[in-house]
């Protein structure tokens, strides 16, 4: 089988940078055979502009909002964003909805993502992705803050769910958020078995917390416009990362996303092998104007992981972009670390690690070249 030799200013293997003197040595169909010092390439090497890195992993996304691109003002908080979201997330029409969700999608895919780990509240997505080179995780999402409708939310989702695995597609269960979801919600979704990875959107803002500890606060008004009767809920007087997290610890692998107000003892408390910390922080910057600690997440050892949110709250779905804001912020953070969040910690949270997220031998990861400051998707056959 022809062999491809590839060989750049530098190439990042998935855990670091080996620097220009090394070559990807990949067969016809894209899979790594090896990365060798140039003087064992022999002939026919590819010099390339710019450095090479496996292709990128997001971890979080929604897909099925993408014709909310620009309806949803900047800086609102994240109460009135999910409200805006709930009145406002219908399309015109199903077709407007499929071309935004191809659209979006084909971007993704030219810039470099090969797997993405999607929330999903509908199948709309399913007729795009069952066509997509892109390797998907479908997060099925649970939501239903009464107690006494769990049985009921559970089983909508279930339907959801159910469309996805009928076409072999990777799914599982997962809760929205500890604002949305029920004390029972919570432990039927944790029962459930094989249901990996799991997911939650985890301390957005701070209105989380002081729901839970004081049963005070924005969410308060949240409730009761949609007419949301929490009155069977009783604050914890803990952290609301601290409430529900006892659910899940015993289960496998779980992102917790966002964490844009999580605190160091927060960190603490959520160390477990299997849990990784998604940042979103275009997103964050979006709806809330502010990023997480980052520094407190690496002090306390956490695992990180990139995601990109909707377009409802970001304007585009790139995780190079995530990657150029995290640099502007935390300049300090070597880029070696956060390609690492990029590619294979996102395709070990996702467990897609077996086939991408790194240039070792037998993987098939994709291929994304960085130059002038752009990342674009190679294709070996350019």
């Amino acid at each position: 089988m022809e062999m491809i030799k590839l060989a750049a200013d530098d190439i990042f293997d998935g855990r670091r940078f080996l620097g220009p003197d090394r070559v990807l040595i990949l067969d016809g169909l894209g899979t790594v055979s090896a990365v060798v010092p140039r003087s064992w390439a022999g002939d026919d090497i590819r010099q390339l502009e710019g450095w090479l890195c496996p292709g990128f992993i997001n971890t979080h996304c929604h897909l099925e909002l993408s014709h909310m691109k620009g309806v949803i003002p900047e800086h609102t908080g994240l109460p009135v964003f999910l409200t805006t979201v709930m009145e406002q997330r219908l399309p015109p029409g199903p077709d407007v909805l499929q071309q935004a969700i191809t659209d979006a999608g084909n971007a993704m895919q030219a810039e470099g993502i090969v797997a993405v780990g999607d929330i999903c509240n509908t199948a709309a997505t399913l007729p795009y992705k069952l066509g997509s080179p892109i390797r998907w995780h479908n997060f099925i999402e649970c939501m239903g803050f009464v107690d006494a409708t769990a049985p009921q939310r559970l089983e909508h989702s279930a339907t959801v769910y159910a469309q996805f695995r009928s076409q072999n597609l990777p799914a599982s269960l997962v809760p929205h958020a500890p604002y949305s979801v029920s004390p029972t919600l919570f432990r039927m979704i944790a029962a459930k078995e094989n249901n990996t990875p799991l997911t939650i959107h985890n301390q957005e803002c701070a209105a989380e917390d002081e729901l839970y500890r004081r049963k005070a606060g924005p969410f308060l008004e949240f409730y009761r416009h949609f007419g949301i009767h929490p009155d069977g809920f009783e604050a914890t007087g803990k952290s609301s990362l601290q409430s529900f997290f006892p659910y899940f610890k015993d289960s496998g692998n779980l992102l917790l996303v966002h964490n844009t107000y999580t605190s160091a003892e927060d960190i603490r408390f959520a160390a477990r092998p299997g849990v990784y910390w998604c940042l979103c922080p275009n997103a964050n910057s979006y709806i809330e104007n502010r990023l997480p600690d980052i520094p407190a997440l690496l002090e306390n050892g956490a695992t990180l992981t990139l995601g990109t949110d909707s377009l409802a709250s970001n304007h585009q779905l790139s995780i190079w972009e995530e990657i150029q804001a995290l640099r502007r912020h935390y300049p300090a953070i070597p880029l070696s670390d956060i390609m690492q969040w990029a590619t294979i910690n996102g395709a070990e949270a996702l467990g897609f690690a077996d086939t991408l997220g790194s240039f070792e031998k037998g993987k098939r990861p994709g291929i994304v070249q960085v130059h002038g400051n752009k990342a674009k998707a190679y294709t070996i056959y350019e």
